[in-house]
């Protein structure tokens, strides 16, 4: 049983807190807080210890759970690294590509491992629909929020965009090639929409929309490929698939067959539902970081993922950056 300590208990550090005590395979020795009245009021409601500093906690468990806000992450992770700590950590790895790879080398270095949080990647209507992803050539996201005054600190991007990042990243698996970026600030001082076009080196395409200031939520992101398309809804967990195939034997009375013209075979319409196995994502996350350091393999999302998603999320806030300047000039 590994023993693991959670920095940050705000809104998510605490959710992060009820799974951990959730699953067997972790003792949850304590947590470390920053606000002295937060740590004490968390520490009655979920009976465990608060520990008056990083250093503290460190000495005594296996594993730590960042749970900070961003601009903290890369000390947090530093400090746990040099105490010969694993480490999970929310998304965005890091506050700057810099730090992200100096984790990187350190992590190596020190033979630890590392888990960055993109929680999307343990959704169950996307682990359903991997099996049917087959090289995607045109994707498109739609994730948007209604207004909620948590998490302005950050640009959208880095909030909510870097999720789709991380999962198109993951699912195309080809270099990034070409990055158009459009975005605006509505109600705080960096973008609160934005809108991106990704061009990969193997000919994929993806376009993302994101806001936080939308009338309703929606977390949908829709797969092309050659003969099929895969829908995705991350905040209803649920996937679809829509394929062709030949048309062999008889017509049944529901079928919907594509007849391509003279000298070309007929494809049939297949609709598919996969199965979902309701699952809790940051629950599944953090017992797959324990499977990976018990069994010394390699966590499902690496560093080295969340180095990428921040440096694609980087990038594209540069371009944001530029041409609004250059719409002010």
């Amino acid at each position: 049983m590994l023993k693991i300590g959670v920095l940050g208990a705000g809104h998510l550090g605490k959710i992060h807190i009820k799974c951990i005590k959730d699953i067997p395979e972790y003792e949850l020795v304590g947590f470390y807080d920053a606000s002295e009245e937060n740590a004490k009021a968390v520490a009655l409601e979920h009976g465990i210890k608060a520990y008056d500093t990083i250093a503290e906690l460190l000495e005594v468990v296996d594993v730590i759970d960042i749970v900070t806000p961003t601009l903290s992450h890369f000390d947090c992770a530093k400090q746990a690294l040099d105490a010969g700590k694993h480490v999970f950590i929310e998304k965005p790895v890091t506050n700057t590509i810099a730090e992200a790879e100096e984790l990187i080398k350190l992590s190596r270095a020190k033979g630890l491992k590392i888990q960055v949080g993109h929680v999307e990647r343990f959704n169950p209507a996307y682990v359903a629909a991997q099996a049917y992803l087959k090289q995607p050539m045109f994707i498109e996201t739609h994730r948007l929020a209604q207004f909620n005054p948590r998490g302005l600190d950050v640009p959208v991007v880095l909030d909510l965009m870097i999720h789709d990042i991380d999962v198109i990243l993951h699912a195309v698996g080809s270099p990034v090639k070409h990055i158009s970026a459009s975005g605006v600030a509505v109600v705080s001082d960096t973008p609160d929409i934005a809108n991106v076009r990704l061009e990969f080196e193997n000919g994929c395409v993806a376009n993302l929309t994101t806001s936080r200031i939308a009338v309703k939520n929606m977390r949908k992101s829709r797969f092309f490929q050659k003969d099929a398309y895969v829908s995705v809804d991350f905040l209803e967990k649920k996937s679809e698939i829509v394929r062709m195939q030949e048309a062999t034997g008889e017509e049944g009375p529901f079928s919907m067959i594509l007849d391509l013209g003279e000298g070309k075979s007929k494809k049939e319409i297949i609709f598919e539902n996969p199965k979902i196995h309701p699952t809790n994502a940051i629950r599944e996350e953090l017992f797959t970081f324990n499977q990976a350091i018990n069994n010394n393999t390699e966590p499902i999302v690496t560093i080295e993922d969340g180095y990428k998603a921040l440096k694609v999320a980087q990038q594209i806030l540069d371009i944001i950056e530029a041409n609004l300047k250059q719409i002010g000039s």
